[in-house]
């Protein structure tokens, strides 16, 4: 009996350790995102839900096509980054080596709000404007500008008219991910009354 219970203590331990390590983990550039994204008029736990569905927090993490660190930014966004809000000598340097920047967990948060801003106020005044955000964000502007294409005079498409417009599987999946994980985020805070169901 006394075993049992030494056994179960530990495991008790172990778990309470494992639980606090993994909430330090995934909260630790908190007040990065909320900086940035405050600069940048994006809700933070959009961020935080992108990051949570690229990366897990990982900072070294690359994807397939060549994207880096924890909000999977592409050198290529990086570049236009460099150019739009960079001056000076600063810009040869940072445009010599996007791949290290992006590497830095506060840069590449910066340029993520930056890109995501871009897709925030492209779609301003539409019906589930977060979810066409985060389709431009993995698919590209242009897809995301297709699937939301209606014809002249009919209503802008609801939220879930859009993610079923989506016609790359990788990309919807994506979308509805971040977006589930985003509203159980906003329930929690109390900032929905219910979750929506996707």
């Amino acid at each position: 009996m006394k075993r049992l219970v030494i056994i179960i203590l530990t495991l008790l331990l172990l778990a309470t350790g494992l639980y606090f390590l993994d909430q330090y983990w995934i909260h630790r550039y908190d007040s990065t995102i909320a900086r940035e994204a405050a600069r940048r008029h994006v809700d933070p736990d959009l961020v935080w839900s992108i990051i949570y569905e690229e990366t897990y927090f990982s900072p070294w993490k690359h994807g397939r096509n060549g994207e880096i660190g924890l909000m999977q930014i592409t050198p290529v966004v990086a570049q236009e980054w460099i150019t739009e809000t960079v001056s000076g000598s600063g810009q040869q340097t940072m445009l010599a080596d996007t791949a290290t920047l992006l590497r830095e967990p506060q840069r590449n948060i910066q340029i993520g709000c930056w890109y995501l801003q871009k897709f925030s106020e492209e779609y301003r005044d539409m019906p589930g404007r977060e979810a066409r955000m985060l389709a431009a964000y993995n698919a590209g502007d242009s897809r995301a500008s297709e699937w939301n294409r209606v014809q002249s005079g009919t209503p802008a498409l609801t939220e879930s008219e859009f993610i079923a417009r989506i016609d790359i599987p990788s990309t919807r999946s994506y979308v509805s991910s971040i977006l589930g994980r985003y509203y159980k985020l906003k329930a929690a805070k109390g900032r929905f009354s219910t979750p929506r169901n996707l």
